[in-house]
């Protein structure tokens, strides 16, 4: 089934347009005119993209979707005229770049990873950054929604997506506690952990998993005082003195800064992997090789 680009600029247009009204001044054409040319669109696609509320219009779920997807084709063929245009180029141009992190990625690891290469000058990006379910994400980049992704874990894959994943690096894990939980908990770490309350992430993540065997082969039995499935959560109840909470050893310093925490020690053995998945062709995109070149020298050298 071929998509007729011009009725999905239409709609595109009137999405993001504040009324009908002021799409049609945009485009240049009668009001009833877009309204023809979007219903042939939703006849196309079999599903409603506007529902009429009051005088205006409304997205549907499915109108949503549409708008999703629309945002990234007309980016894209922008993107795409700017790169091939030979009279424009130029140091303002950007590179657009759709990254998605799984929502067990911690935050403050994420920002690590990313900032380098997005203050690349030779590569200038204009960076969209989205969160979801890792294999969820994954799949989309099979279709381009992404870029590239990043993830704490690996990601099956069925053998005939087009899609090329890879290790980037690994990282300690550490332990971390207000002053007076880590002042109590410091000495004789890590035995100390025996029974000291402690926030954890979920069982989903790969550090919880990583964290279940470091206590049992010790015979550690700490007390899990409470659970997260996101990490800046997590640290903001560690703040509160609740209890010690762990994190990725290449963070360390900033958490302490930005959360008023100290350490109490590193996890020996304990080591978080982290993983990068993108479609096949799409390393030859200038964007994504800075942020995996980037990413990959922060992890094998953590402390530069």
């Amino acid at each position: 089934m071929q998509l007729n680009y011009q009725h999905l600029y239409y709609f595109w247009v009137v999405a993001r347009a504040p009324s009908l009204t002021a799409a049609a001044h945009r485009l240049n054409l009668s009001p009833s005119t877009i309204s023809t040319q979007i219903k042939a669109l939703e006849d196309r696609l079999g599903q409603a993209m506007f529902e009429r509320k009051g005088r205006g219009l409304v997205l549907t779920e499915r109108g949503r979707v549409a708008l999703a997807y629309a945002d990234d084709i007309f980016a894209l063929g922008t993107e795409l005229f700017d790169t091939l245009s030979a009279h424009n180029i130029h140091p303002n141009h950007l590179y657009r770049l759709r990254v998605g992190f799984s929502n067990n990625l911690p935050k403050l690891v994420a920002h690590k990873l990313i900032t380098p290469a997005t203050e690349c000058r030779e590569f200038p990006i204009h960076l969209v950054c989205l969160q979801g379910e890792a294999g969820s994400l994954v799949a989309d980049v099979a279709i381009h929604h992404f870029d590239l992704v990043l993830t704490d874990q690996p990601v099956s894959l069925a053998s005939d997506l087009p899609i090329v994943s890879k290790l980037l690096g690994e990282c300690g894990v550490s332990v971390m506690g207000t002053p007076a939980l880590a002042e109590r908990y410091r000495q004789g770490f890590p035995s100390s952990l025996h029974g000291a309350p402690f926030l954890l992430p979920d069982l989903d993540s790969q550090m919880r998993q990583l964290l279940e065997v470091f206590f049992h082969d010790h015979d550690l039995h700490p007390q899990v005082i409470r659970e997260f499935g996101d990490s800046a959560l997590l640290k903001s109840f560690g703040l509160g003195g609740v209890g010690l909470f762990p994190i990725p050893t290449l963070v360390a310093e900033q958490v302490m800064k930005q959360y008023q925490v100290e350490l109490v020690g590193e996890l020996e053995g304990v080591q978080e992997r982290f993983y990068v998945s993108f479609a096949e062709g799409r390393e030859s995109n200038p964007a994504v090789q800075a942020i995996i070149r980037e990413a990959e020298h922060i992890l094998q050298h953590p402390s530069s």
